[in-house]
């Protein structure tokens, strides 16, 4: 048996199409890694500062129907990108896979989507 030492990693943006991006790397620190961490670094503060926007917005009873539109479309966004920074950090807490002798089989933790 020997551990699988590396998985794809969710990276915190898409292609053109919108389709997920992946790295397979066996280390952190290489240079897409990094770079991928300082994005889901500025995404999550960017959801941090658009919760307190949207927080005011909200408690603002004279706000109209446009400023409403403008801070749930924010929301939208930035609550995409935090979910994918969620997805992409719970999957590299996971216990690693261990492939059996001779099993040519895919890593079952990854997404259909890495294959497609």
């Amino acid at each position: 048996m020997t551990a699988h030492t590396h998985a794809l990693r969710l990276l915190p943006w898409t292609t053109p199409e919108g389709k997920p991006c992946f790295l397979s790397s066996d280390t952190d620190e290489g240079v897409l890694s990094r770079l991928a961490d300082d994005v889901e670094a500025a995404q999550t503060s960017a959801g941090a500062g658009v919760l307190g926007c949207a927080k005011a917005v909200l408690a603002d009873p004279q706000v109209d129907a446009r400023e409403l539109r403008f801070a749930l479309a924010r929301v939208t966004e930035v609550l995409g990108d935090v979910l994918r920074v969620a997805e992409s950090r719970g999957a590299r807490l996971s216990v690693p896979y261990e492939e059996e002798e001779g099993d040519e089989g895919d890593d079952p933790r990854l997404p259909a989507e890495a294959f497609g």
